[in-house]
């Protein structure tokens, strides 16, 4: 039968030993960031912002019964994955639905402001075409 260690309930101290404390003498290595400099972890690089191209963003409500719909179209370059990817980012960023049909992004809705910023930090050019 395996040996238990009992605690005690009497208030008195309690032995424990750290499984880390044999790592506390032990030098960090030199190419890794100090303890006392906190703010060199906190530094992100960053890179130059690359143009991906013009985007137009259309306000569509012909043949949808007169309700509205924010048109993502013109992408170049970029494959059906990410463009899934930009509009469930968009839809969650609006708090409405959307799709991605033939190779345009529609959300429902006029938020052609929150697509401006979203593309805006995707690195698109983003342009507001038509009414």
């Amino acid at each position: 039968m395996k040996n238990k260690t009992r605690i005690p309930i009497d208030g008195g101290p309690i032995k424990w030993a750290s499984p880390f404390s044999t790592l506390k003498h032990v030098p960090l290595p030199a190419d890794s960031p100090s303890r006392s400099a906190p703010d060199q972890l906190d530094r992100v690089p960053t890179l130059p912002k690359k143009s991906r191209g013009r985007v137009d963003i259309l306000r569509q409500t012909a043949h949808r019964g007169g309700r509205t719909v924010t048109v993502v179209a013109g992408f170049v370059g970029i494959g059906q994955a990410e463009k899934e990817l930009l509009a469930k980012q968009m839809q969650k960023a609006c708090g409405t639905g959307g799709t991605v049909k033939e190779g345009r992004i529609e959300i429902q809705g006029d938020q052609r402001d929150a697509v401006v910023r979203i593309l805006t930090e995707a690195g698109f050019r983003p342009v507001l075409a038509g009414g």
